[in-house]
């Protein structure tokens, strides 16, 4: 009778590859929600600021 210690170990090591796969593409998602949420208050931010404010200032002038 063979052993089957080898195969579960391989099935065991793609179930973790996968698992780890899949929280990468959850962290990504969320880092996207994130950055579009920033972006979306850095446009409201400025948007409720006076005419030219918020504008980019050269500071070597």
């Amino acid at each position: 009778m063979s052993d089957i210690g080898p195969l579960l170990a391989q099935q065991a090591a793609l179930t973790q590859q996968s698992l780890q796969m899949q929280m990468l593409r959850q962290q990504s998602q969320a880092e996207q929600g994130l950055a579009a949420l920033l972006q979306q208050s850095a446009e409201q931010m400025k948007a409720a600021l006076p005419t030219g404010q918020g504008q980019a200032v050269d500071i070597t002038a």
